[in-house]
């Protein structure tokens, strides 16, 4: 399978300037958010584009040339998250963590060849899709979400892959100890950022508190001296 960030220009050939879908795998677009930036690992954000979520992928078109655009599957993006921390990154954006299949000390970071037009997208890790409307943030987390639970990580065994980032300390950013962009809702039922797969952690948390606190009363119990009645 072929991971990370691919060169994408297929338009529809209906006029309508969306991408092609692959409708023989079932793809439907599921959101079409105009006026769009994207960044790409340390890059400055593009013009603006339209951004299209499929049931598959995340396909970004630019406006200003129509030959130019990108494609990334969701089975390829690791985590997602909602970024308005200025420190972290200017403008407020949707971050996403992209599995490439390189060696860590392959991926690309803040290296010369960065500064080049043409870079090469198989080592781009990190994608920032920068909306002109800020206002759009949190429903396009929400459909972010919704798609990638259509797509979750299968392993070998037949068993899907479910990790989760806790913290700002789980996830390193260009070789940062912490990346203070990724925020992790206090809320645990409504989670800002979080990684492909399974999501239910706040009822899975409960359950887990709940079975504590029965195994600590029956422990209780058994250490309650017995009393024989006289």
């Amino acid at each position: 399978m072929v991971m990370g960030l691919q060169l994408f220009s297929e338009r529809a050939e209906d006029g309508t300037g969306q991408p092609r879908l692959d409708a023989d795998a079932g793809e439907e677009l599921m959101h079409v958010q105009p006026g769009v930036s994207i960044a790409l690992g340390s890059h400055p954000p593009e013009s603006p584009g339209n951004l299209y979520i499929t049931s598959r992928r995340v396909v970004w078109l630019s406006d200003a040339e129509k030959d130019k655009g990108y494609a990334v599957d969701f089975l390829s993006v690791s985590l997602h998250a909602v970024s308005t921390d200025p420190e972290a990154y200017p403008l407020p954006c949707i971050y996403a963590q992209v599995e490439t299949g390189c060696d860590e000390d392959e991926e690309s970071g803040g290296s010369d060849s960065e500064q080049q037009e043409d870079f090469d997208l198989s080592k781009i890790t990190e994608m920032r899709l920068v909306p002109s409307d800020p206002s759009q943030l949190d429903a396009l987390f929400e459909i972010f979400c919704r798609c990638a639970e259509l797509n979750p990580d299968i392993h070998e065994d037949g068993e899907e892959e479910n990790e989760w980032f806790y913290g700002d300390e789980d996830i390193a950013d260009d070789g940062a100890e912490e990346n203070p962009e990724w925020h992790f809702s206090e809320n645990l039922a409504n989670p800002i950022g979080f990684a492909n797969g399974d999501h239910d952690l706040a009822h899975s948390v409960l359950q887990l508190q709940i079975n504590d606190q029965r195994f600590d009363d029956a422990e209780e119990m058994e250490q309650e001296p017995r009393h024989e009645h006289q």
